[in-house]
């Protein structure tokens, strides 16, 4: 674990052969839980589903992985993250490739709260790693890379299983993609990191889950993670379906079209890391670059709103790019904001709170645009009701969460690796 006596300039060899694990295991992640959304078209046409049958679909694995969340926060604050990651990673894997031998509704539906099971311990597992193995000058970039992991692997998943689905099938892109993700584990096992704050919380203790629910700054970053993955959810879930069904595009195109917002989040996000990250090395405080970049983004993403009322596709997805550029500055230097304020020892914990609120909205998002689209028959509202809550978030972070500082719990156990 690093400390405060020598702090390097630069990630270690090893600190980067940890990140780029963990950024291709998110990348998979993301992939895995959108690609019902690019085999939508097709799958339910096969299957002759609803809208709001596909709404359900599309929530369900967010169900699970909501609740969770708490499970997988607990799991990683006492167990070896590398294990706990691990045996997720593999569970996950398998339920993707079950997907592809799916027969109807009901089955679709089970397969996706297994994945979003095996799924609940990623996030957690990522702020304990982080916060116990980079400081906080290195941890927006060390977000951003995971945060650009996240945000690449719909645009893959849209690009190339887009393409897979037009030409072999859903069910071919579903099983290649389980099976192939496989791999990944082997040098996980090799060259994970080895958790050393399991010991050192069972000396000193780590904060309870009621000590953490008792603090405003945990609430302020629980809201404004939520609203933030409405807007996330809602691109996630519905853009591929929204470009074929409103747009008139074709599946090749929306393959190549709709991975393009996506690409540009991540690209911002890494941008934005390494902005706040020589900010704050300057001398920066942590509170006034982390919060005007997360809510400045959540502000500037409103920017998609005239997106839906314009009638020129081109026209659109230049619109719909510029606020998804703006997004990136905001999933940059979200989770830097936790990691600090909780610390090693509560991190797991403080996360899986924290993403199992703010995932609420992979069950909403994706609901609520399918009973509007089944109502209204447009996406109208649904773009308004996403713009209105980006903006609540944007106040969760700027007014309820305070200082982004260590908190020093009532256990004692303050360890930082500040």
């Amino acid at each position: 674990m690093l400390n405060s006596v020598a702090v390097p300039n630069r990630l270690s060899t090893n600190q980067w052969r940890v990140l780029w694990l963990l950024v291709f295991s998110v990348c998979i992640n993301y992939i895995d839980r959108g690609t019902l959304s690019v085999a939508a078209p097709q799958l339910t046409a096969e299957m002759n589903l609803t809208a709001t049958q596909l709404g359900y679909l599309l929530s369900a694995f967010f169900w699970t992985y909501a609740v969770c969340q708490i499970i997988g926060g607990w799991l990683v604050d006492r167990y070896d993250v590398r294990w706990v990651y691990g045996i997720g990673f593999l569970l996950w894997s398998l339920a993707t490739a079950a997907t592809g031998l799916a027969t109807g509704f009901v089955s679709l539906f089970l397969l996706r709260l297994l994945l979003g099971m095996g799924e609940a311990v990623s996030y957690p597992s990522y702020s304990k790693i982080i916060a116990g193995n980079f400081t906080e000058r290195h941890r927006g970039i060390a977000n951003a890379w995971i945060d650009a992991g996240s945000k690449c692997g719909p645009a893959i998943g849209n690009l190339v299983g887009g393409l897979m689905v037009a030409s072999l099938g859903w069910r071919a892109l579903f099983i290649g993609l389980g099976f192939g993700s496989l791999i990944w584990v082997i040098p996980w096992f090799v060259w994970g990191p080895r958790d050393k704050t399991v010991d050192v919380i069972k000396k000193v203790g780590a904060p309870s889950f009621a000590e953490i629910l008792s603090k405003r700054d945990a609430w302020g970053t629980f809201l404004g993670l939520f609203c933030g993955n409405y807007i996330w959810y809602f691109l996630l879930t519905w853009l591929p379906f929204y470009l074929v069904r409103e747009r008139h595009f074709t599946i090749e195109q929306m393959a190549l079209v709709g991975s393009l917002p996506f690409f540009g989040i991540a690209i911002t996000s890494v941008i934005g890391g390494y902005l706040s990250d020589n900010w704050i090395a300057k001398g920066g405080s942590p509170t006034r670059i982390r919060k005007l970049f997360v809510v400045g983004g959540l502000t500037l993403v409103n920017i998609m709103l005239p997106a839906v009322l314009i009638k020129d596709n081109n026209t659109m997805m230049v619109v719909l790019m510029i606020a998804s550029l703006c997004f990136g500055f905001y999933s940059s230097n979200l989770w830097a904001i936790t990691q600090t304020l909780a610390g090693p020892v509560a991190s797991g914990k403080w996360t899986g709170m924290q993403n199992g609120i703010g995932n609420l909205a992979g069950v909403v998002a994706p609901t609520v645009t399918g009973i509007v689209v089944d109502r209204t028959g447009e996406f109208f509202l649904a773009f308004v009701a996403a713009g209105v809550v980006s903006v609540l978030g944007a106040a969760c972070f700027w007014f309820v969460v305070g200082p982004v500082k260590p908190i020093r719990w009532r256990s004692g156990s303050a360890l930082s690796s500040e």
